[in-house]
């Protein structure tokens, strides 16, 4: 379904745009779930037509050297990954929440009334993403084996049906309608990146004095971030947890110490 003739640059111009303005409304304070959703459809739509901006597919070409793939100059896919990692350590991870078309499908997903699990603490999956880095990085650099092309990323936003890969893909897809964006948390090797740059993000999701201990917004979480002690690395910012409050001002975006 991809359209070869729309250039990659595409994706990449929505996705500034799109950070952007959900930067602007967390900043503002006029972020909601039902204001997101515009932006997971058209992101996840993104996917299909052009195939980007699927930020961790685009890391796999510049591991790979693709340079062909990318629609772009090695320099510049680069830099401008180097760009969200930067606004992530900035403005936290926007990017995974509602731009990237990868994590916009699961998060669509997951909105489908199906019962939840596997609401673990953060540590599990951020280990085992680790453990996908290095392989994503040794098979990459050392074998140039395609991972993600394994597991069927580029093949379930092209609709290749043929390929057995689409439905390994599909099957993640499928799961995260009952565990939380699977792919994201325990795979993407962009993700294990911008977490480190997100749990030192100078704005991030702050509790107030007006917090009264209620823990609504920490049964809310689908990551475990929620609580007070977390770095907030795996934080989506989906507005589960804010939306969950009852309690105005006691959960805010805002600089933190």
């Amino acid at each position: 379904m991809v359209i070869e003739s729309i250039p990659k640059a595409v994706g990449f111009i929505y996705g500034l745009l799109a950070f952007a303005a959900l930067a602007w409304l967390w900043y503002s304070g006029r972020f909601t779930r039902r204001r997101a959703l515009p932006f997971l459809i058209v992101s996840a739509l993104l996917g299909f037509l052009v195939f980007a901006p699927v930020f961790p597919y685009q890391l796999q070409m510049v591991v790979l050297g693709n340079a062909a793939a990318l629609g772009s100059p090695l320099p510049m896919a680069i830099g401008g990954l180097l760009l969200f990692i930067v606004l992530a350590l900035v403005l936290g991870r926007v990017i995974c929440g509602q731009v990237c078309p990868a994590g916009a499908v699961q998060e669509l997903m997951y909105l489908l009334p199906a019962k939840k699990r596997g609401r673990a603490e953060s540590r599990v999956p951020v280990a085992v993403r680790a453990g996908v880095f290095v392989v994503f990085l040794a098979a990459g650099l050392g074998l140039s084996v395609n991972l993600l092309a394994l597991i069927g990323l580029p093949a379930f936003f092209h609709l290749a049906v043929a390929s057995a890969s689409f439905f390994v893909f599909l099957g993640i897809v499928l799961l995260s309608a009952t565990v939380y964006r699977p792919f994201c948390r325990y795979v993407c090797p962009y993700g294990a990146l911008l977490a480190p740059a997100a749990s030192k993000g100078l704005y991030r999701l702050l509790r107030t004095d007006a917090c009264i201990g209620c823990r609504k917004c920490e049964r809310a979480c689908p990551t475990g971030e929620a609580t007070p002690a977390a770095g907030l690395g795996e934080c989506y910012l989906c507005g589960r947890c804010t939306e969950a409050c009852p309690v105005d001002g006691a959960l805010v975006y805002g600089r933190g110490k």
